[in-house]
């Protein structure tokens, strides 16, 4: 599995394996989210559509509530809102410089993966971008 698929399953996975049947439970944290999204009919077809639980999340998926649970699960202060290091650490995914490296690689990265500190930002609003583009909510405060 890819690494972006990683983070995927770690967000949207989780969220699915956590209350398959209670999803509309589940996702009573993400409400707002719900209720702000029309998106919400189109989840059943697009659960049909791609089968296994990665399909479950077409609906919007409130991103912040679950990597704020993996944060906390965690017991260290992880800064997941800015850092790549620090979501893919919260996932339990290898944040080694490596790994950023294949992640940069996978999700298409022409700069210099040299210069960890402008790959790893860069890595952070994709990542971000690529969440929101597959259905996850992102606090307002994220730019993506």
């Amino acid at each position: 599995m890819s690494i972006f698929g990683k983070i995927m399953s770690g967000i949207f996975g989780t969220k699915a394996e956590a209350a398959p049947a209670g999803g509309g439970a589940a996702a009573g944290t993400a409400s707002p989210s719900g209720t702000a999204s029309p998106s919400g009919t189109a989840s059943s077809s697009g659960a049909g559509s791609s089968g296994g639980s990665a399909a479950a999340p077409a609906a919007t998926v409130d991103v912040a509530p679950i990597l704020d649970k993996a944060v906390k699960a965690k017991g260290e202060k992880l800064e997941w809102r800015t850092s790549i290091v620090d979501l893919m650490k919260a996932l339990d995914i290898d944040s080694s410089l490596a790994a950023r490296k294949e992640l940069a690689k996978e999700l298409g990265y022409t700069g210099d993966s040299s210069d960890s500190a402008s790959m790893n930002i860069w890595l952070h609003k994709q990542v971000m971008a690529k969440l929101a583009a597959h259905g996850g909510k992102l606090p307002p405060d994220i730019k993506h």
